[in-house]
Order: structure tokens, then C-alpha cells, then sequence
């Protein structure tokens, strides 16, 4: 028994130290934009919504005051990697690796 509850022990000390060894990728890459993950499937004022989160199960919501707006609030398109844009815009886009382009 003692090396049974060892191993659990070090296994739930392993999950708690290191960063992002239990978060979904979904909810990893809404944190990695700074996001908040909501039950509701609308964000509140002043968020708006960017993906999901827990596996599908809640929304991904960004700060649209603060400077990681969104693409289209941009005015711009998301693109696949595999296109080039004549002119690159700052912002944000739901898949990873897009870019944002305001010409393509």
C-alpha cells in the first residue's frame, strides 16, 4: 500500500506543479490570450467571445478594452498561414497560427 500512496501522491504533486499538465488546449490557448473562460455561452459586457473552453464546454471570453482586440474589430480577415497579406493587422483570431490581414 505505502508505494501505491506514493505514487498518487507524486502523481497529484506532478498535476499541481507543473503549468498546464491538467488544462485542455482549448482553455490553454484562451489563457494564452489573456481570456476568461465563462459558463455562459454569452460573454458580459465588456468581453467578447473567442473560443471555448473545458473541452467545448464553456466560452472563451476576451477584454475588448484592453489591446487584444479581436480581428474583425480590427477590421481585418483571418487567414490561413499558407496565404500572404499584402498589408498585416494587429489583432486576434480563433485559430491557431492564423494571421490577420486587412489586404490580401
Amino acid at each position: 500500500m505505502k508505494p501505491v500512496s506514493c505514487l498518487m501522491a507524486l502523481l497529484l504533486f506532478l498535476l499541481q506543479a507543473v503549468p498546464g499538465l491538467s488544462l485542455p488546449k482549448d482553455t490553454l490557448r484562451c489563457v494564452g490570450y489573456r481570456g476568461f473562460c465563462f459558463r455562459s455561452k454569452s460573454c458580459p459586457r465588456p468581453f467578447a467571445a473567442f473560443g471555448t473552453c473545458s473541452w467545448r464546454q464553456k466560452t472563451c471570453c476576451i477584454d475588448t478594452t484592453s489591446n487584444f482586440h479581436t480581428c474583425q474589430d480590427e477590421g481585418g480577415h483571418c487567414v490561413p498561414p499558407k496565404i500572404k497579406c499584402l498589408q498585416q493587422q494587429v489583432g486576434l483570431c480563433p485559430h491557431r497560427k492564423w494571421k490577420c490581414c486587412t489586404e490580401l
